[in-house]
Parts: structure tokens; sequence; C-alpha cells
């Protein structure tokens, strides 16, 4: 495990000490260590991996399979929180940048749950998790500098049509 936070530390000033992102804002009510957060990111990402794939198997009932593939997204892209904190990761999230990202897939996510639940519609269902699907990808690639301009410059290529 020291490995582990030797890798994610920020390399310390000479003393001893490193200043660590896995124990920034480790203070307060719900304050872990280094070791528990890590577990705890495996955990939740394990986890929602697993209901990811066992939302494979049940495809062909699409309201157990937009359940189990939600939540398991949900936990997946919510483990990251055990790293770098809740309140960091919602300010991350909350970027403007992310803003617009962020709140299309949370909105996809609560569409895809209310038609999987409440609705109880097969389509819209699936219609929904597409959507959710798409919007998570989007999300993803606001992490990754110049990805969502040259996504959207390739889309424009393929989808231009000049008669």
């Amino acid at each position: 495990m020291q490995k582990l936070n030797d890798i994610f530390s920020g390399g310390g000033d000479g003393d001893g000490t490193t200043d660590s992102f896995l124990e920034d804002g480790s203070e307060g009510l719900c304050a872990l260590s280094t070791t528990q957060r890590m577990y705890g990111f495996a955990a939740s990402l394990a986890t929602g991996l697993l209901l990811m794939f066992l939302s494979m198997i049940v495809f062909g009932i699409p309201i157990k399979f937009a359940l189990l593939f939600t939540f398991g997204n949900v936990l997946a892209i919510g483990s990251t929180a055990f790293l770098m904190g809740p309140e960091q990761q919602m300010s991350m999230m909350f970027d403007p940048v992310r803003f617009l990202a962020t709140s299309i897939y949370i909105g996809c996510v609560v569409v895809a749950l209310i038609c999987a639940l409440l609705i109880h519609s097969k389509i819209l269902t699936v219609l929904a998790i597409l959507c959710e699907i798409c919007a998570l990808i989007w999300y993803s690639l606001s992490y990754i500098p110049f990805a969502r301009r040259m996504v959207s410059e390739i889309m424009i290529r393929l989808c231009d049509t000049e008669l």
C-alpha cells in the first residue's frame, strides 16, 4: 500500500513528509486513511463494473438491464470520490467546462430510471440507456484535453453531406 501512496504522492519537501492528493481533505466527520480510501475506491469500482457486466446478461429484459447498468455506472463514477473526496469530485463535475455534460448525464440517468421503474416501457428504457451511454462518453471526454473538440470535428467530417 505504501507503493501506491508513493505513486500518488506530490513528492514532499525533503523532510520525510509527502503531500498526497489521497490525504487532502481527510479531516472532518468522514475522515478515511489512505488505505481505506484505496479499498473504498476499489470496492466501489469493482461493484460498479460487476453490475454493468451483470446487466449484459439480462440485456433481453430492458428494465433489469437499465437498473443494473445505471446503478453500476453511478457506482463506477462515484468511486473516484473515495480518492479525491466528495467535495472535490462535485466541484470537478460541476466545473464550467463539464457543467453541461454532467447535467445531461445526470438527466439521462434519471430518465432511464423513470422509464424503467415508473413507465415500464422497454423502448423508452433502451433509448434512455443509449442516451446515458453517449452522455457518459461525452462527460469522460471532458477530462482529456482537446478530446471533445477532436471527436466533434471527426463527427462533423463523417456526417457532412454536401450534395
